[in-house]
């Protein structure tokens, strides 16, 4: 007990003895300044990416779990068709069906990467702007 009231005392001298920040009215560097937006930036930008790639596989989950539940509806077909020109015709029509939904969902794909490259060109653009009139205005001050 009477050593970790000497522990606390002794880090209440040490915080009583430290200066703190200079007291001088200097200000940070406006290079560090800038870095610092940078790196937020940086950061926000690969929020960003993380953010899209969650959308691809929310997207991507959704279609396969589609496709898989046409792929049993398929073998409950071909099962429950006793003759050869229905397991052709059951056959024909699901390879017709998937490929047209092969096509709507690169279509889905595409719309959503467009998106998503112009939500990132638009914060991209938005950082720098900000950064340049940061710059501007420690330049002119």
């Amino acid at each position: 007990m009477a050593l970790a009231l000497r522990h606390v005392a002794t880090e209440q001298s040490i915080m009583h003895s430290y200066p703190g920040p200079p007291q001088s009215g200097t200000q940070p560097l406006p290079m560090a300044q800038n870095g610092q937006k940078m790196v937020l930036a940086a950061v926000s930008l690969q929020a960003h990416a993380f953010k899209a790639m969650m959308r691809y596989q929310i997207e991507t989950l959704a279609f396969l779990r589609h496709r898989y539940e046409q792929d049993i509806k398929l073998a409950d077909d071909l099962i429950g068709g006793p003759e050869f020109n229905d397991a052709f015709e059951v056959v024909s029509t699901f390879l017709h069906n998937a490929a047209s939904e092969y096509v709507t969902e690169a279509g889905k794909v595409a719309t959503l990467t467009s998106k998503l490259a112009s939500e990132a060109a638009g914060l991209v653009r938005k950082e720098a702007r900000t950064a340049i009139e940061d710059i501007a205005a420690t330049t002119v001050a």
